[in-house]
């Protein structure tokens, strides 16, 4: 299994992704480097970095909000 890493680009800046075919699945899951709990999954190549996008973005405002309250 090849493992494919890029840059994706949220409203909160960059983030480099490590995409993983799925054996089992089928399909590819994706973590964030660097966000925590920021991992999500897509059929595609394609769909699993729109998926990790909102992941990233989800996690990132879930961290803000618990700092607030």
């Amino acid at each position: 299994m090849v493992k494919k890493i890029f840059t994706t680009r949220t409203k909160y800046g960059s983030f480099q992704c490590v995409a993983e075919p799925e054996k089992d699945t089928g399909g590819y899951s994706v973590e964030a480097n660097g966000v925590a709990g920021a991992i999500s999954w897509g059929k595609t190549l394609t769909e699993a970095k729109k998926m990790i996008l909102e992941a990233i973005e989800g996690a990132i405002e879930a961290q803000t909000l618990s700092v607030v309250f």
